[in-house]
């Protein structure tokens, strides 16, 4: 139920595009933490989709800071926040 709430509060157009982030990162393996994220996750018991969704999260997060402090992408931290999952990410 929880989980119905919290979709409901999402932008619906900003989730699909943190996904074909993640989608693209998967594709290509870059990073490769994606691809080793997903495979944790899974294996600890997520679906795909919300494993996926959970990486989403790392993405917005990135995303959020790239804009907040106007720098580039910063791979440590994404990486960190990527490890750190299911944990929301804390930067």
């Amino acid at each position: 139920m929880r989980r119905k709430k919290e979709e409901a509060k999402t932008n619906p157009h900003l989730r699909e595009a943190f996904l074909e982030v993640v989608d693209n990162q998967l594709r290509d393996n870059n990073p490769p933490e994606t691809k080793l994220t997903l495979d944790r996750l899974k294996a600890e018991g997520h679906s795909v989709e919300d494993a996926k969704l959970l990486i989403a999260q790392a993405v917005a997060a990135e995303a959020y800071m790239v804009m907040k402090t106007q720098t580039s992408f910063n791979r440590e931290r994404f990486v960190r926040n990527l490890m750190a999952l299911p944990q929301e990410p804390k930067e």
